[in-house]
This record gives structure tokens, sequence and C-alpha cells, in this order.
């Protein structure tokens, strides 16, 4: 029967359904039973004959497909899954995101899916293999690969499983991954496509004199932005447009004592019509507790970039907007690389 369970536990673990109905699939092999499938995934077998539809008096014929449930008496999500533990796999799918997966399995906590697969950043890649959790069982634990991924921004993980579970049980890095890095670090660019300088108006009084007047002026509480007389700025998904004087960052500075007095606070966001100028750098924000007039960091953290946003009035309550933490003008969607209608970000303010 030790034979039977270590084979059982090489094989690679891929989860199947989405939280809270989460299961694994199992090939029954040669002198398997209920109570051998039990004791390798920490079930009372019952419990697995019940949810297959099936007595425990009825014999498991060899190659038979049996679902395994997980739950939360033999699934774990916790950083140190305890020894014995094996395990499971998520397949990230075309366009998923790090938040999706999070979701999916239970609000798994980030950092431990980065730390079970070795990555720092928030991008993962098609096809590619995460784990999601630990499977409990007394079967031996699957080791995982000794050797440490390049540092990166994309989870350096295997797309595809080992041909030959029994004698390689865990999937192999590739050194490949980190070419196809999709986040750009959007900080150090900003600074170098200003359009607007500010000696400008001194050396020349006459070209454009009138469009530094309105940057120096406070916005108005309103979507009716004051559209500023710039050179345009060409922008689309991916990259992070120039933010100029005008923004809204000096005074989120002011107002947190240099971010040393601000509150974090996590969770979804949304978007509402407005009339900003995208790449003005300046952007307005519905919030329930910011007090009118404070200004949000607002961080999206599978890119790393951030805006400021000025809080205009509370979040309506309405069913479309339950949950949500925030809601930013549309012109933000650019400069947070943004294409959803729905997303999740980070906040930073000043509570007052």
């Amino acid at each position: 029967m030790t034979g039977t369970i270590r084979v059982a536990a090489q094989d690679t673990l891929i989860v199947q359904g989405s939280s809270p109905d989460l299961y694994l699939t199992h090939s029954v092999k040669k002198g398997e039973t209920w109570y051998s499938l039990g004791r390798a995934y920490g079930l009372s077998p019952k419990d697995i004959a019940a949810k297959n539809k099936m007595q425990m008096d009825q014999g498991l014929s060899l190659g038979k497909q049996i679902t395994i449930p997980l739950n939360k008496n033999n699934f774990v999500q916790e950083k140190n899954a305890g020894s014995g533990a094996r395990p499971v796999y998520h397949r990230v799918l075309e366009k998923e995101t790090l938040y999706r997966i999070h979701m999916k399995y239970g609000k798994v906590p980030l950092d431990n899916v980065r730390e079970w697969n070795r990555f720092s950043g928030d991008g993962v890649q098609k096809d590619a293999y995460l784990i999601v959790g630990y499977v409990k069982g007394n079967g031996q634990s699957v080791v995982l690969p000794a050797a440490t991924p390049p540092a990166g921004d994309v989870a350096a993980v295997p797309k595809s499983l080992p041909p030959a579970p029994e004698t390689k049980p865990t999937p192999k890095p590739q050194s490949a991954a980190p070419e196809t890095k999709p986040v750009a670090k959007s900080q150090s660019a900003a600074p170098e496509t200003k359009p607007v300088q500010a000696a400008e108006p001194e050396t020349k009084p006459v070209a454009k004199s009138q469009s530094a007047a309105p940057e120096t002026k406070p916005a108005a509480d309103t979507e009716a932005v004051p559209v500023e007389k710039e050179t345009p700025v060409s922008t689309s998904i991916g990259r992070t447009p120039s933010i100029p004087d005008g923004g809204f960052e000096q005074q989120y500075l002011q107002q947190t004592n240099n971010g040393r007095n601000a509150v974090g606070e996590k969770g979804p966001g949304s978007w509402f019509k407005s009339n900003a100028v995208i790449g003005s750098g300046k952007y307005y924000a519905l919030h329930n507790t910011a007090p009118r007039g404070t200004i949000v960091k607002v961080t999206n953290p599978l890119t790393g970039r951030s805006i400021y946003a000025k809080v205009l009035d509370a979040i309506p309550q309405l069913k479309a907007n339950a949950n949500l933490i925030i809601k930013l003008s549309d012109a933000a969607q650019d400069a947070l690389g943004i294409s959803e209608s729905r997303f999740y970000c980070e906040l930073s303010y000043d509570e007052k």
C-alpha cells in the first residue's frame, strides 16, 4: 500500500472548478481503494465516495476517474503548508491576471503565490502552471524546483507538464520566461517627455503665454476640467503618458507629509465618464470616506503604475457600485494601463 500512495503523490495535481467548489481528478491505479485514496488526500473515504455518487462497497476499476473534493479539511493556502502536503497547480489561461487567480481560489494571498512559485512581480504567462495551495495527505511531498528563476516581473514557471510524472514529479522552470516581460516600469519614463517646461514662459513670453496660467490655478471640484493648450500627447494602453506640472502629486505630498501620514486601502475600482483631458495628469475620483478635495494616490499593482486623483464626492449607493473602494474618471485608464471596466487597485491618502 505504501507504493500505491507514493505513486499517487508523484502525480502533478491540477485544480479544477472555482472556490468554494474546488476539486482534483484522480486516475485509479492498481491496488488503490477508497481507504488509500482517503489517506493520500487527507479526506474521509466516505466523503470521496459521496462526491462521486458511489457506495463504499463498490470497487475501484483501474483507470477510473475519481473526483477528489478540496475543502477546509484537506486544502491549505497558508505559507507553510506542513510536511506531507503536495502542491496543487493552476494552469494560466489567456488574458488571465494574478488578481483573477487570487479571486478564483478563495482569495489566496498574492504574497503566498509569489513565494510558492519563486517570483516577485505580478505578470503571469498563458499556459504557465502556478501553485495555488497544498493538499494534505500522508504521501511523500513533491519537492519544488531547487533552481531560483531569474529576477523579473513575470513568473518564471513551466509551460507544460512533465511527460512522465513518475520520474519528473515537478515542472521545471524555463529560462526564457523573462524575455516576455509584460510589465513596464512607468515612473522612469515620465520626467523625460514633459510637454511643458518651467522655464519656457520666461524665455518665450509671447508664445503660448495663456497656457501657463491654468496650471497654477487649483482645479475646481467639478468634472468641467479646463482644456490646457499643451502639446498633444499621444497615448495608448501599455505606455504611461507624460504628467505635466498641473497634476495633483504635489498636493498629495503636502496632504500626506510626503507620504508619512498616508493610509492604505486595497480593493476593486471602476470608472465614470468625464471630460478630463487624457495625459493632463488631472484625474478625479469618487470615494466613500476620504473628504472632498483629498488627493488619492491610485496604483495598479499588476503594472506598478500610479496616478493622483482628486476626490469630488462619495460613490453613489447603487447596485452596480457594490463593494467598490473608488471610482475614477475614465481619462486615467491609459495612465494606469487598465482596459477592464472593473479592476483591482491600491489606494494611499490622508484620512484626516
